[in-house]
């Protein structure tokens, strides 16, 4: 059992106090489902700075050699086999427990919505590689069907409606995000009793600023993340380790066993 006085029972006993829980996850939550995180010690754009720069919208629109390549990784299934994980599932937990005010993620990978948390309780503010999207009309569409059209030989699939880019329905380097999303979890971060950041190093703005809105608004934060955030000297409870061992551990005390 966690020292009383420690972090994981100081960050429990604040979450097993509040009645709503505004959740923010990043790359951290999904990294024990296989799917590298992107500025840890062996983070995706760490280990290959080029992996960023195709992040760019700027580069992706110009560049036809790295749409080509961004829809090959795509079609390979690179992220078919990456099921929910333990951290995803306490979250669900923490749902079922019925304090889930909202739960924002940066991650792109639909794992909390695999996982079985309600679509109308996630903000995807950086969107999903389970749809694409036209940069010209916007339409979206599940992207396996753009997948298939990959696989038997297009290699930069536009728009079947009217001839756009197409993209995944993520929110790429000087892309905006989409409309609402920013608004609704700074909201959240405001009005739940208490805001519990996971996986995230928050560095990435403007969804990082879910912690001084709530900071400004009187709740408390709790941090859980493997290595220390921009923002740990900002919140109430920093909670250094993994996720999966961790954030069962800060949610079990209202959490149903089934």
């Amino acid at each position: 059992m966690p020292d009383a006085s420690g972090p994981v029972a100081m960050a429990a006993a604040l979450l097993d106090g509040a009645d709503s829980v505004a959740v923010l996850t990043g790359a951290g939550i999904s990294t024990d489902s296989g799917i590298p995180d992107f500025r840890g010690p062996q983070g995706i754009w760490t280990l290959n700075p080029a992996a960023e720069k195709a992040s760019n919208l700027q580069v992706y629109l110009a560049d036809p050699e790295v749409r080509r390549a961004n829809w090959q990784v795509m079609a390979s299934g690179i992220w078919d086999a990456a099921r929910p994980n333990v951290g995803h599932e306490a979250l669900v937990g923490l749902e079922r427990s019925g304090r889930l005010h909202t739960l924002v993620t940066q991650n792109v990978d639909g794992l909390h919505l695999m996982a079985g948390t309600d679509p109308d309780r996630i903000v995807e503010v950086h969107g999903t590689v389970r749809r694409s999207m036209c940069l010209g009309c916007g339409v979206q569409a599940p992207v396996e069907e753009v997948l298939e059209r990959v696989r038997t030989g297009e290699l930069d699939p536009h728009c079947l409606d009217c001839g756009g880019l197409l993209k995944r329905a993520t929110v790429s380097f000087g892309q905006q995000l989409f409309p609402g999303d920013l608004d609704r979890a700074l909201a959240a971060a405001r009005s739940a009793d208490v805001l519990l950041t996971v996986g995230t190093t928050l560095s990435v703005g403007p969804v990082n600023l879910m912690v001084p809105e709530a900071v400004q608004a009187g709740r408390p934060v709790v941090v859980l993340n493997a290595e220390p955030t921009e923002m740990d000297n900002m919140v109430d409870v920093v909670v250094r380790g993994q996720i999966a061992e961790e954030l069962p551990r800060i949610l079990g005390g209202r959490i149903p066993t089934e």
